[in-house]
């Protein structure tokens, strides 16, 4: 069965999405572990900021991210004012995915960093290095597997959100309508036939990252047991 023109068109904007929310990722994820791991002192109410998306209704919170960039908000009318607009437009989709997905890039990324052995970064300082350097040229090669991986799980999160994108895209037909809203819509017209086509192609994406994720986590494995043999 082929697809609708709506649904192809939920499928492109779904791909542009994904462009779009990767160099978001990878900065978001890049900044926060820094401070994190490095810039901050007291950087437990970051890490609880970060977390929020991941244990928090999506809904919920797309409802407090409608009412805070609203047209009628302060924010929102700061917002409109300079050309900045999030509600029910592709820049509204893409703070949705990008919210939902970014998590999982920090904490995959935060991880890794932590098995770093603290040593390494204060020989490092005691070089006249300083931290931001450090961690640019040392510790964030070393976990570049971590920090791809990161990504691929983020976009794979992204790209099946709902409740924010419902919240903050107003699932549009032919404009905010995303590939994860149109199988909703779809199944809720009574159209299963092309709910699972679509179905279908968001499954084969998501498994498509979890083998890369898979891949990228045997080459580490196998570097590991290249330098520390049993």
């Amino acid at each position: 069965m082929g697809l609708s023109a709506d649904a192809w068109h939920a499928v492109l904007l779904s791909a542009e999405l994904a462009v779009l929310a990767l160099p978001g990722y990878a900065l978001g994820a890049i900044v926060l572990c820094y401070a994190l791991q490095f810039g901050l002192k007291r950087a437990a109410w970051l890490d609880a900021l970060v977390t929020v998306p991941l244990v928090f209704p999506p809904v919920v919170i797309g409802f407090a991210l409608l009412w805070l960039l609203g047209r009628h908000s302060p924010l929102g009318r700061v917002l409109q004012a300079v050309g900045v607009n999030f509600i029910f437009t592709l820049p509204g989709l893409w703070l949705a995915a990008f919210l939902a997905g970014l998590p999982l890039a920090v904490k995959t990324l935060q991880t890794a960093l932590q098995t770093h052995p603290r040593v390494w970064h204060d020989i490092a300082l005691t070089l006249g290095r300083s931290p931001r350097n450090v961690y640019l040229t040392l510790h964030l090669p070393i976990a570049l597997p971590a920090l791809l991986g990161g990504l691929l799980l983020a976009l794979a999160r992204g790209m099946g959100e709902v409740g924010m994108s419902l919240m903050l895209g107003g699932n549009i037909l032919g404009r905010t309508e995303t590939l994860s809203l149109a199988i909703f819509n779809t199944v809720t017209n009574g159209d299963t036939a092309q709910a699972a086509v679509l179905s279908a192609l968001l499954g084969a994406f998501s498994l498509l990252l979890f083998a890369a994720v898979r891949v990228l986590q045997n080459r580490e494995l196998s570097k590991h047991d290249v330098f520390h043999p049993s």
